[in-house]
């Protein structure tokens, strides 16, 4: 065969099973990451992640979380691999530092997997997964992850934290990572098999591939194939040398505990201790708590701490740090406390004391992402290493109102602990929790009958205003009638009047005429013009005071009828 035939050949079906079997996580295939509003609230429970992916293979589930009302919000993801399963190849858009958890309970130690990432300088590491590891990856990076086929057949779990800096910022509008086969798609077929060198009818096979699954399973012999196809896959299709090298990593169980006691541990990996992870803002922590214990009091200067649970159930109490004068009302500070279990997370701002404790029945271990652009030192309020220890005692006894004695008597059996035996605390906190509740239940049920009575007395109130709107209509048509009809009344009065003025008038003109008529003496005519003049002042009296009367009556009317409008 012709060696560029060969090549075509060789190329094409190389390709074509980079696409047919490693299809890449895309962007468009998880809009439900973009545009996403960050959890409300300190506390996110494992039920109220948001599932990007989940496949008979494997899920992927994610939560974003505010550490404050002006701080950003931090974008966290939880991988779930089946035992011989792969998430396949991936672009990151933002730092990524992720621990390995192998397996349920953090006191055994089985399950294993591999991440493969390319690197700036060319090629590709990789590194074995083991219970315990702590990794980070650069954004820009390419990597994917295997699980292992193990006997007793252990999930891999990966818990991640993507980075949120000026440096290198998670943008929810792209995602945390995006589909290679998406950057491709985006071009048009010709510019395609232009840069690839290769037939059409291999980039419009490529193109014109059904999405796969973010996570797919991988069988013995793929299984093998993945293995052996690696390294030509990356030079070739990716233009990626691979050479083999394997990166370091850091397993917090194979480090000693920066502090441990009869209650338990704690361990904080920070940029001295894990090199990598300069350059980012993403510190990390573990504690572990025996049963009836509790992480003393403390507080971060510089760091704000997101917590995953990965055993156990506990009590959180979080102490409100403002002074309430600030001028921001968008968001209290509030005194809080809340139970936790496996797989909740919960957040504390930076300079707001807390205290996490276990239950007389169960142990709490639970591992945290800090944040700070800086080195964050916790700063204890009892131990050897307490704040108050170091100040004045003087100084101590006037703040607190109390004698020297009184504080000189509180630190006399201070040592050197952070973590402390407190036996049924979280039992306490649980109970002032549920009490706290119940009276803000009550609180809101009086609200509630409040807001019904006072909605019943409106509700009154605007029965009876109709009511009255009612009865006015209803009297209106009526005291128009009335009027009308004494309009009518004293019109018909007032013809009569004038009629029998007329008739008066003409007979005494008929008199005066005289014809055959008897002439009136004089004094009988004078007796009856002051008899009619009389009358007629009579008339006239009455005539005027109807008048006045009416008149009233019509002010009224109009008064009535300016407060009906404006009842409408």
């Amino acid at each position: 065969m012709d060696p560029h035939k060969a090549s075509l050949a060789s190329s094409f079906w190389l390709v074509l099973t980079i696409f047919l079997t490693i299809s890449l996580h895309g962007v468009n295939t998880s809009s439900e990451v973009h545009h996403v509003t960050p959890h409300v609230g300190p506390l996110v429970e494992k039920d109220q992640r948001r599932t990007l992916f989940d496949t008979e293979y494997g899920e992927i589930s994610s939560i974003d979380i505010k550490g404050g009302y002006r701080a950003p919000f931090y974008h966290l993801q939880f991988f779930t691999l089946e035992p011989n399963s792969v998430f396949l190849p991936v672009l990151l858009h933002a730092d990524m530092v992720f621990y390995y958890y192998g397996v349920i309970k953090i006191t055994l130690v089985s399950g294993s997997g591999r991440v493969t990432w390319t690197v700036e300088n060319g090629g590709t590491r990789r590194s074995d997964l083991r219970e315990g590891d702590l990794f980070k990856l650069n954004e820009g990076s390419v990597f994917y992850i295997n699980s292992n086929l193990e006997e007793d057949r252990k999930k891999l779990r990966i818990y991640a934290m993507f980075a949120n800096t000026d440096d290198t910022t998670y943008d929810p509008s792209i995602g945390a990572y995006s589909r290679i086969n998406q950057l491709v798609n985006g071009f048009d077929m010709k510019i395609i098999q232009a840069a690839f060198k290769v037939p059409e009818d291999l980039i419009e096979a490529i193109t014109n591939k059904t999405e796969t699954p973010a996570i797919v399973h991988a069988n013995s012999e793929e299984h093998k194939t993945l293995w052996e196809l690696e390294a030509s896959v990356l030079n070739d299709f990716l233009g990626i040398p691979s050479n083999g090298k394997k990166g370091k990593t850091y397993n917090i169980f194979d480090k000693d505990p920066d502090f441990k006691n009869c209650h338990g541990w704690s361990l904080a990996v920070t940029k001295k201790k894990l090199k990598s992870l300069k350059g980012t803002n993403i510190g990390f922590l573990m504690v572990n708590l025996t049963t009836g214990s509790m992480l003393g009091p403390h507080w971060n200067p510089t760091a704000r701490e997101i917590v995953v649970v990965l055993e156990g159930e506990g009590m959180v109490r979080v102490v409100c740090a403002s002074s309430n004068n600030t001028e921001s009302k968008k968001e209290e500070c509030t005194n809080m406390r809340f139970r936790v279990k496996e797989g909740d997370v919960f957040v504390v701002p930076r300079f707001h004391p807390m205290a996490q404790m276990s239950f007389n029945n169960d142990s709490l271990v639970f591992l945290g992402f800090s944040t700070a652009a800086k080195e964050n030192y916790p700063q204890f309020l009892a131990g050897k290493r307490s704040v108050l220890g170091a100040l004045d005692r003087q100084i101590l006894a006037t703040s607190f109102g109390v004698s020297n004695t009184t504080i000189d008597q509180l630190f006399a059996s201070q040592d050197d602990s952070i973590i402390f035996g407190c036996v049924s605390c979280a039992e306490e906190e649980e109970r002032m929790m549920e009490e706290e509740e119940r009276k803000r239940e009550e609180e809101k049920e009086r609200r509630r009958e409040e807001e019904e009575e006072e909605e019943e007395q409106e509700r009154e109130q605007e029965r009876a205003r109709r009511e009255e709107e009612a009865k006015r209509e209803e009297e209106h048509p009526r005291r128009q009638q009335e009027k009308r009809e004494r309009r009518r009344e004293e019109e018909e009065d007032r013809r009569e009047h004038k009629k029998g003025k007329e008739e008066e008038e003409e007979e005494e003109g008929e008199r005066e005429r005289g014809g055959g008529v008897r002439p009136h003496r004089r004094g009988d005519k004078g007796r009856s013009r002051e008899e009619g003049g009389a009358e007629w002042e009579q008339e006239e009296a009455r005539r005027q005071q109807e008048q006045r009367e009416r008149r009233r009556e019509q002010e009224g009317d109009e008064v009535e009828d300016k407060g009906n409008r404006s009842s409408f």
